[in-house]
């Protein structure tokens, strides 16, 4: 009997003193986070989601990298570069010990065909009008470059690289950490497929290469990935972590869950239950901070009702927006435009309103007074608890206030992402997240023919003016464009603005070299762990 005791008592023992995972990952340099999503894809040039990008920035580095804090361009792959005096032409200076995951040198001419495949045609990628900047990149990716010019992209030799710009932009080097201008392996890319083939299968965990930070060292579908600390990148020395995992969980709950277990060092967000208890009994695991990132949804202009500007402004004007942010309690403010207020000084100057009687009046003028005769239609989101709550509030009071009644329809992350692209939808839910901090990047969003611009709708004068503001580099006369320009959006209403994000996740505090800025972005190259 005192030997069972002995076993018992030893059991309880090592019971209490085990190491959970998160206390192992500390003491091994091996980071745990919660990735919402599995993503679609890890190639840089077709991917659009945050999902995606959290695993990217990971394997790839482009010519420049971000201060953590300033989010100022600080050198990549480019160790130093000049600007012409005109502010249209850019020499990059590549580093020499620049590696791919396979010891090849990163050269430039990688960048020249990582640019061009990027605006192929046959590609087809979303976020390709990102690179109309370059000299003649619209009209390379639209296949009409005149025969005898050229994209403004060449590489001078070996390891200088000349970008040539339509014309000066002051956000350029910012764009230039975002995924749609990163480089691939050229070498893997064919290996694998055609270079413009989207179902290429290079970006799999057998095949990828990449010259980043780590390398794609497992990739289980639903289960986890896995990225190992790289031996070729070029600054690995100063690289403290040996692996990062990321894993897809969509349940809010289950991803607490597993944070409160050990399970995880950081968590994607924070269930709405449990937001006023990490808000009040334990502030030192919760992160929140401005985020830019604007919460909407897209109508599709495409469809009847949607196609009259009338149906869309009821939609829009009937949405409690104070409501719902004083349900989510985590510092989300109502969107009443489109760009987030102050992005890089700009902040618009009309603003929409919540006016019932208004939605009603535009809901009878279309021919459906008091919701009478108006189709039932579909709302659509992708699966998470917080997005289907705010729908069901929308849902509820376009029934209360406009006497109409929406469907909500539920769809994983890639499936959704499909039903977007496809326009396969009446009302879905989007969030857009800045990939650079200036009102650009929201507003050009909405260009005709857009690769990101999901709602059938387009405007030949609002196209004119973000193509001005992007020719200027008078701040006072891009804002005024701006603000011309955002003034059409609510007027013709292709997106339902709703709330402007405030960043809320969990971190655990061995977490070090992990910075809060506004777009969320963070290199793993500088983040390091402790023991807590």
């Amino acid at each position: 009997m005192k030997k069972l005791f002995r076993i018992l008592c030893c059991l309880w023992v090592g019971l209490l003193f085990a190491e959970t995972r998160v206390e192992e990952g500390n003491r091994l340099g091996l980071l745990y986070l919660g990735n919402g999503a599995e993503p679609e894809s890890l190639d840089p040039h077709l991917t659009t989601g945050v999902p995606e990008y959290q695993v990217i920035q990971g394997l790839m580095e482009g010519l420049i990298r971000e201060d953590g804090e300033t989010l100022k361009p600080k050198p990549g792959v480019a160790e130093s570069w000049d600007v012409n005096d005109a502010g249209t032409v850019y020499t990059f200076q590549l580093r020499k010990d620049a590696r791919w995951s396979n010891g090849d040198p990163v050269t430039a001419e990688d960048f020249v065909f990582s640019y061009q495949r990027m605006l192929a045609p046959d590609l087809a990628a979303e976020y390709a009008y990102m690179l109309y900047v370059i000299k003649n990149g619209r009209l390379y990716n639209q296949g009409l470059l005149p025969e005898g010019e050229a994209l403004g992209v060449k590489a001078l030799d070996e390891h200088r690289l000349e970008i040539t710009l339509e014309q000066p932009s002051p956000y350029f080097l910012s764009m230039l950490n975002h995924h749609s201008f990163y480089p691939v392996h050229r070498e893997t890319v064919l290996a694998s497929g055609g270079a413009f083939d989207r179902n290429n299968t290079w970006a799999r965990a057998e095949s990828y290469v990449g010259n980043g930070p780590f390398t794609l060292d497992e990739w289980s579908l639903g289960q986890r990935i896995f990225l190992k600390k790289s031996e070729t990148y070029w600054n690995k020395d100063q690289v403290k972590l040996n692996g990062i995992f990321f894993y897809p969980v969509s349940d809010l709950q289950t991803e607490e869950r597993m944070f409160r277990s050990g399970l995880l060092h950081k968590t994607g967000t924070v269930p709405l239950p449990r937001l006023p208890h990490y808000q009040t009994k334990q502030p030192e695991l919760l992160y929140s901070y401005p985020y830019l990132t604007t919460y909407y949804y897209l109508v599709n202009t495409t469809k009847k009702p949607f196609d009259d500007v009338r149906v869309r402004q009821a939609l829009s004007l009937a949405i409690p927006r104070t409501q719902i942010t004083n349900f989510l309690k985590g510092g989300q403010t109502p969107a009443l435009w489109f760009t987030p207020p102050g992005t890089a000084g700009f902040t618009p100057t009309q603003a929409l309103k919540e006016d019932i009687s208004k939605a009603q009046q535009y809901l009878a003028d279309a021919g459906y007074p008091k919701g009478k005769g108006f189709p039932s239609f579909e709302l659509l989101y992708n699966s998470s608890e917080s997005h289907r709550k705010i729908a069901e509030i929308v849902q509820q009071f376009w029934k209360i206030n406009l006497g109409i009644e929406c469907e909500l329809v539920n769809q994983e992350w890639q499936v959704y992402m499909v039903s977007r692209r496809e326009l396969d939808f009446d009302v879905a839910r989007a969030g857009w997240a800045g990939d650079y901090a200036d009102p650009h990047n929201f507003l050009d969003l909405h260009l005709s023919g857009g690769g990101n611009n999901h709602t059938g709708w387009g405007d030949e004068a609002y196209d004119e003016l973000i193509a001005k503001a992007a020719g200027s580099t008078d701040s006072e006369e891009r804002f005024k464009l701006y603000d011309k320009a955002e003034a059409i959006l609510l007027r013709d209403m292709p997106v339902i603005p709703i709330y402007w994000y405030n960043q809320n996740y969990l971190i655990r505090p061995s977490v070090k070299g992990w910075t809060p800025n506004i777009l969320d972005r963070h290199d793993y190259s500088e983040v390091y762990l402790e023991s807590e």
